[in-house]
C-alpha cells in the first residue's frame, strides 16, 4: 500500500497544479500587492549590501543536508536509526514538480531575512486523501492570517496576481515567522528595521546616477527675464537637452540669448553620498548581525582566520535559521502523515567540529583521571568526574630499565640483575611476576 502510494505521489507532484495561482490568467487584470511586506522584498533588487547577505544567508542554509531518524527510546541522538525511505522524505526532497529541496528552502529563506515570515502551502490530491504530496514557497504578502477571538487563527487567506481571493484551512498552510512584538499574527524582518537606511542608500544611488547623465555638473537655473510662451519653453529645453545633456557634453560653454544662468552650488562633496553609502552598509549589517568579514570584506587573510570566520558564520548565523526549519519540519510537516510519531527530521551540522580542541579536551580528562587513581580514588568515580567511560584501567607503569654495565665491569660495580619474584601492585590489588 505504502509504495502504491508513492508511486501515486510521484506521479502527482510531477503533474498537479499548485495549490494557489502564482499568476493572473491572460483575462485578468494583474492586482500586484502592496503594504510594506511588498516594499521589503523589492529591496534587494536595489541595494547590493543587502542582496549579498540574504544571498550569502540563504544558499548557505539551503546547501545543508536533511536527515529522516526514528527515534530512540532513550532520547540518545547516536542511537536513533536512519530512515531512508518515507512518503514525508520524498516530499521534503522534492517539494513541488518545479523545485528540489535546496531550491525551495533558498526561496523561503529569502522570504525570511527580507519579511521575517516564511509560508509553505501544502499541496494536496483528492486520489490521496489527506496525504500531501508536495509544498509550495508562497510569498508572504499575499497571505494574511485572519484572527479569530477564541481558536487565535480562524484560517488564512491567499491574495491571487487577478486579485482573487483563495481561503486556506489551518492544515494547508505551514507558517514560520520572527515573532513581532507589535503584531502576534505577523513576523518582523530586519529589512522593516531599516526601511529608511535603505532607501537613502537607494536614493543616494539614484543621484550620483543622474549626476552623471546630466553632464556630471550639479543643476542650475536658467532665468528668462520675461514670460515664456509654451513654444518658446519647449524650444529651449530641447535645445539645451542636445547641447549640453549627458557625460559627452559635460563643460561646454553654453550661450543664453537674454537669459542669466543660476548655478545651485550643492556638489557631490557637499552632499557626502559615498560616506552616507559607507554608513547605510554598516546600518544593513548591524541589523543582520553580520560582520565585514562575512561578506569577504577583510584586510588582512590566512588560513586560521578564514576557518574561524567559517566557522563563526555557520554557528551563529546558519545554525539558528536550520534549527527554525526543523521546528516546522518536526512540528508541523511531519504530523501530517499518520505513523510519524516516533519520526524526526535532523540537519546534518554545517559546524566542522575542532579536532585539535576534542584532542586537547580528552588529554587533559585522561591527565586529570590518572592523577586521581594515583591519589588513591576509584577508577569508576574518577570516570565520572573527568567524564570518560567507566571500564578505564590503570596499571602502574614499570620503572626503566637500568642500562647494561659495560662487558667485564660487572664485577668491579657490582651490578647484579633483580632477583625473581613477585612485586606487589598497590593500586590494583594485584602480584605481578616480575621477569626472570
Amino acid at each position: 500500500m505504502t509504495s502504491m502510494l508513492r508511486r501515486v505521489a510521484g506521479a502527482l507532484t510531477r503533474s498537479a497544479n499548485s495549490p494557489v495561482p502564482f499568476s493572473a490568467n491572460q483575462f485578468s487584470v494583474l492586482a500586484p500587492p502592496t503594504g510594506g511586506m511588498t516594499r521589503a522584498l523589492k529591496t534587494t533588487s536595489s541595494v547590493g549590501t543587502l542582496f549579498a547577505i540574504v544571498d550569502r544567508l540563504s544558499t548557505s542554509t539551503s546547501k545543508v543536508e536533511w536527515k529522516l531518524w526514528r527515534k530512540s527510546a532513550t532520547g540518545d541522538k547516536r542511537k536513533r536509526i536512519e530512515v531512508t525511505r518515507h512518503w514525508a522524505l520524498d516530499v521534503w526532497r522534492k517539494p513541488n514538480a518545479f523545485m528540489v529541496q535546496s531550491a525551495f528552502v533558498e526561496t523561503y529563506q529569502q522570504h525570511m531575512d527580507l519579511t521575517g515570515e516564511g509560508w509553505w502551502v501544502i499541496q494536496r490530491d483528492p486520489r490521496t486523501g489527506d496525504l500531501p504530496i508536495g509544498m509550495w514557497p508562497v510569498r508572504p504578502d499575499r497571505l494574511e492570517p485572519i484572527p479569530h477571538p477564541l481558536l487565535f487563527i480562524s484560517h488564512y487567506e491567499y491574495t491571487a496576481p487577478n486579485g482573487q481571493k483563495v481561503r486556506l484551512e489551518l492544515n494547508e498552510v505551514i507558517f514560520i515567522k520572527k515573532t513581532n512584538p507589535d503584531d502576534p499574527y505577523r513576523g518582523l524582518g530586519p529589512v522593516q528595521s531599516i526601511l529608511m537606511d535603505l532607501d537613502a542608500n537607494r536614493y543616494s544611488a539614484e543621484w550620483n546616477r543622474n549626476f552623471f547623465i546630466n553632464g556630471a555638473e550639479p543643476g542650475g537655473i536658467i532665468k528668462a527675464p520675461t514670460r515664456l510662451n509654451d513654444n518658446q519653453f519647449t524650444e529651449l529645453q530641447e535645445r539645451w537637452d542636445e547641447q549640453h545633456r549627458g557625460v559627452a557634453n559635460a563643460h561646454r560653454v553654453a550661450i543664453l540669448e537674454g537669459m542669466e544662468w543660476i548655478d545651485r552650488k550643492f556638489t557631490q562633496r557637499d552632499m557626502q553620498f559615498v560616506e552616507l553609502r559607507g554608513v547605510s552598509r554598516d546600518v544593513i549589517r548591524e541589523a543582520y548581525g553580520i560582520p565585514k568579514f562575512a561578506l569577504g570584506d577583510v584586510d588582512d587573510v590566512n588560513r586560521a582566520s578564514a576557518d574561524a570566520s567559517a566557522a563563526w558564520f555557520n554557528e551563529a548565523l546558519i545554525v539558528p535559521r536550520l534549527d527554525r526549519i526543523k521546528d516546522a519540519l518536526n512540528h508541523q510537516f511531519l504530523p501530517l502523515f499518520r505513523g510519524t510519531e516516533d519520526l524526526e527530521f535532523d540537519y546534518e551540522s554545517p559546524v566542522e567540529s575542532d579536532y585539535e580542541r576534542e584532542n586537547a579536551t580528552l588529554i587533559a580528562s585522561t591527565d586529570s583521571w590518572v592523577k586521581l587513581v594515583q591519589a588513591g580514588v576509584d577508577p569508576k568515580d574518577a570516570s565520572k568526574i573527568c567524564g570518560l567511560p567507566e571500564d578505564m584501567k590503570y596499571e602502574k607503569p614499570e620503572p626503566p630499565a637500568l642500562p647494561a654495565p659495560p662487558p667485564g665491569q660487572g664485577d668491579d660495580t657490582g651490578a647484579q640483575p633483580p632477583p625473581p619474584g613477585n612485586r606487589h601492585n598497590v593500586l590494583t590489588g594485584r602480584s605481578v611476576a616480575h621477569p626472570k
